[in-house]
């Protein structure tokens, strides 16, 4: 029931007109009290609410809520654009309240879902990084996207999973807003040498058996100041690079449309036709990084990556892969 209220409270406040406590109580069912004990609740997760004695309350700004209909019928029409080959449509989930998209799906598996199936979100209490880190996720201002795929040939077709959807990522927002991003192995995408979205791979199963992978796309699009304030390290958001209005609705479908594209290409052709486009966005490419590992620091220079989605890193003249896990990349200044 409380989860209701709250999505009744947002859709109600989205245009950004004045809504009537009273009135609110009354389509509800419950009292005054209660329904300002549900607007603290929503300022809390990032909503900038305001009361006016006699008018009730309402949002600073309006919100451009995910809309599922319109999610899906901008997939249609990019599915149309695909002739070569006939495209079936994923199952696309919206939530208002959701503790992560990633867990919500990852519950799910594996008899609960098909490939390519989309969870959408408009606020995560729980969103999560990488090693364990918060994912700030302020309400209905970014994309929290994950997706469900079926790993055929195991978890060792996995490696390369986090950089096939960096790749994803740069298509869907170079199509929809013309920025061009960078990459950063293994699963960041930066616009101006800042961290835009970060990439979170989930996997359940046996290496060489079919297997179940999550894979979480958080990006950041019109970053509310005070959320921005929580977050560790240096970052941006797409807006404040684009001469278009980002549309929340549009850039999801672009990037589930994208993510299925280059997840079939992998699934098909491997990683190995994909590298160029790689290496030509890689942001640390023949540059002096440091490799965190724990307590360990490593210093070389990016060599761009293999075709298993490992980091070549020269140290002392010799190139040697670097394979995922507990690792950090970072510029050696």
């Amino acid at each position: 029931m409380t989860k209701t209220v709250k999505e009744h409270l947002i859709k109600s406040l989205a245009a950004g007109q004045f809504v009537s406590g009273q009135l609110l109580g009354e389509q509800l069912g419950i009292s005054r009290t209660a329904i300002a004990k549900h607007i603290k609740v929503l300022t809390d997760i990032g909503l900038d609410i305001y009361s006016v004695t006699g008018k009730g309350y309402k949002l600073a700004q309006p919100l451009y809520l995910l809309d599922k209909e319109k999610i899906i019928s901008l997939l249609a029409i990019e599915a149309s654009k695909q002739t070569e080959r006939s495209v079936d449509m994923p199952i696309v989930e919206v939530h208002s309240l959701i503790d992560s998209t990633n867990d919500y799906l990852m519950r799910r598996l594996p008899n609960q879902l098909s490939p390519g199936q989309v969870c959408l979100a408009e606020y995560q209490s729980a969103g999560r990084g990488r090693r364990g880190r918060q994912w700030i996720s302020p309400f209905g201002s970014q994309i929290y996207l994950s997706m469900y795929w079926y790993l055929e040939q195991g978890l060792s077709a996995a490696m390369g999973l986090s950089l096939v959807t960096a790749l994803a990522v740069s298509d869907a927002v170079k199509a929809h807003s013309n920025v061009q991003v960078q990459l950063k192995w293994p699963n960041d995408i930066y616009l101006d040498g800042v961290k835009l979205a970060g990439i979170l791979i989930d996997l359940e199963g046996q290496a060489l058996e079919p297997s179940h992978s999550v894979i979480g796309i958080g990006l950041n699009l019109h970053m509310p100041e005070a959320a921005g304030k929580l977050i560790e390290q240096k970052w941006t958001d797409l807006q404040s690079h684009s001469q278009v209005k980002i549309d929340r609705n549009a850039l999801s479908a672009q990037l589930i449309s994208c993510l299925r594209q280059r997840l079939n290409q992998y699934q098909q052709t491997g990683l190995a036709p994909m590298l160029d486009e790689w290496h030509a966005l890689d942001a640390f490419l023949n540059k002096r990084v440091k490799l965190i590992t724990g307590e360990r620091t490593t210093h070389g220079i990016c060599r761009g990556v293999n075709n298993q989605g490992a980091l070549l890193l020269e140290v002392n003249g010799q190139i040697k892969p670097v394979y995922g896990g507990e690792v950090s990349l970072r510029m050696d200044e």
